[in-house]
């Protein structure tokens, strides 16, 4: 039996990771069942929070609890003690560092039910020790966009840049989301030296920013933009606060090019977000077969060729015609609104 009312515990931060916006999202689609609480505020205010529920839904990694260690521990063992459910939803697990591992592993312990947001992410789960001790309750359950960009952008200066550029026939490749090593964000640069070894006009756009942490990346990104000669060609953005200012940028790319060590897996937010904008997205297949049968929107954005699968090993031969062919073709037009309300209705109901 489904509980009826909800608590989703969340941070305070002004600037979102993905999990932090998914954990917002769902207390907006659940509605008047559910009601959120920052965590790690005063003991008095969480225990007349957890009293008006049935389940008390935690989301990790959420980056601003990183340095609240204990709080998770502290807010699972006081949901049991008070007789409520706990449901966790894992989003990373073997990804993330042993020690956030070992911070997260109580309130894991102390679930009464766990989600997934990805099948290998269950299957890396399943695999540790701390499986053993967990509950058998265990679900996958899709994952949405964090962001759909409006239908109306507003111009920033970026976004004017981009378009003087296409104005003159330049062909814009772009990625959209952090940028850091795993994601392998620097094949979009030997793609476009590549097209423009062709003779192509190719410039190229990240829509996000360097990942703070990655000592070395920003200086080892643009060494390598210099030896490809394509660094006058690249625009990093930044941080892009609204979502109007997004979407205009989105508007100047004409194909969205990823490639993963993994291939594509339900866990890229950033690639959904990609096809929502209207703009075909080009993206390695996923190395499981499995990997996005939980996910309807993943499916349909295939069916519809807005996101455009290259083989998983493919090169960047391979990866370079695959956009070309993208920026020639019109994807099948489908219900964005429709499809987030579907995902929406099947994530309620595995929680």
């Amino acid at each position: 039996m489904l509980a009826q009312h909800y608590l989703v515990l969340v941070s305070n931060a002004a600037k979102l990771c993905g999990v932090e916006a998914f954990a917002r999202l769902l207390t907006q689609k659940l509605g008047s069942r559910a009601k959120s609480h920052v965590l790690g505020g005063r003991l008095a205010s969480l225990l007349k929070a957890v009293r008006g529920v049935d389940c008390v839904i935690f989301n990790f990694p959420i980056v601003a609890w990183k340095r609240r260690l204990f709080s998770p521990t502290i807010t699972s063992l006081l949901v049991r003690i008070m007789g409520r459910n706990l449901t966790v939803v894992l989003h990373e697990w073997s990804a993330l560092n042993w020690k956030r591992r070992l911070v997260l592993t109580p309130a894991v312990l102390l679930a009464t039910s766990l989600c997934f947001s990805a099948p290998e992410i269950g299957r890396e789960f399943a695999d540790s020790k701390v499986s053993r001790w967990a509950t058998r309750r265990r679900k996958i359950i899709p994952i949405p966009p964090n962001i759909v960009p409006p239908a109306t952008g507003r111009d920033t200066p970026t976004s004017r840049a981009l378009n003087a550029q296409r104005e003159t026939g330049r062909l814009i490749v772009g990625q959209f989301g952090s940028i850091y090593p795993r994601k392998q964000s620097t094949i979009v640069l030997h793609v476009a030296a590549h097209l423009i070894g062709q003779g192509h006009d190719v410039a190229v756009v990240f829509v996000g920013s360097f990942i703070k942490a990655m000592d070395g990346m920003e200086a080892k990104f643009f060494a390598l933009a210099d030896e490809l000669g394509v660094r006058d060609r690249v625009t990093i953005t930044g941080y892009v606060r609204g979502d109007d200012e997004l979407s205009a940028i989105f508007s100047q790319v004409d194909v969205f090019c990823y490639d993963f060590k993994e291939g594509l897996t339900s866990r890229r937010g950033s690639v959904l977000t990609a096809a929502l904008s209207g703009k075909p997205v080009v993206v390695n297949a996923p190395f499981e077969a499995d990997a996005l049968a939980h996910h309807g929107m993943f499916k349909r954005l295939i069916s519809t060729e807005m996101i455009r699968l290259v083989p998983t090993d493919a090169d960047i031969h391979s990866l370079a015609a695959a956009v070309l062919a993208a920026k020639a073709e019109v994807p099948a037009a489908f219900d964005v609104k429709a499809e987030i309300e579907t995902l929406w209705t099947a994530i309620i109901a595995g929680l």
